[in-house]
């Protein structure tokens, strides 16, 4: 029998429900508020316009009960409003795993986008109902709503890759997403107006 430093959960089922994106049992819910997300709009103002209006939820994250821990394999289903902060789309906070490991997107519902920068290299995948995102090691990475509906994706990923948020604070995602009258363009990333 193999040893681990932590034992890992007992076996048990998840309940995956894919027109309702929902996981049952439920773990822990996580919700974001645009207030949540300072410093992610290129547009400041309109960032702030929107906290001192009605701060409306951005994109909330269901996780399952299996723990973000070494040797777990943790899910979650997000779902991403649609709507727009001088321009640009909703989106997640975007992170990177400070313990290089990869993971998976399953789009669910509505249209997105998953866009990734290693700090150099920009990659975007389109993604619709059915299509898996594979997001490498070392690459940071965000979830867009470039659709009129919410968007919900499923990830599983590694329990002790880690989410450091900073990353991106610090380094961009080396494009910004806005909408355009004929869906959405990739724009250089830039700084905060």
């Amino acid at each position: 029998m193999q040893s681990y430093a932590a034992t890992p959960i007992a076996p048990f089922a998840i309940q995956f429900d894919a027109a309702a994106a929902t996981l049952s049992p439920p773990g822990p819910t996580l919700e974001r508020r645009m207030s949540d997300l300072e410093g992610l709009f290129a547009d400041r103002d309109a960032w702030q316009k929107a906290v001192d209006g009605d701060n409306p939820v951005v994109y909330r994250v269901q996780s399952s009960p299996v723990p973000e821990i070494d040797r777990e394999l943790p899910q979650s289903i997000t779902t991403i409003e649609p709507g727009t902060t001088g321009g640009e789309l909703w989106m997640t906070k975007g992170h990177q795993h400070p313990n290089y490991q990869g993971e998976i997107y399953l789009a669910l519902h509505g249209t997105g986008g998953l866009l990734m920068f290693d700090g150099d290299r920009v990659e975007w995948v389109t993604m619709a109902p059915g299509t898996i995102g594979y997001i490498p090691p070392g690459w940071a990475h965000r979830s867009i709503n470039i659709g009129d509906e919410p968007y919900s994706m499923l990830a599983v990923y590694p329990g002790g890759a880690g989410h450091d948020y900073n990353w991106v604070l610090e380094h961009g995602m080396g494009n910004r997403v806005y909408k355009t009258p004929n869906g959405f363009e990739l724009r250089p990333y830039g700084g905060l107006s």
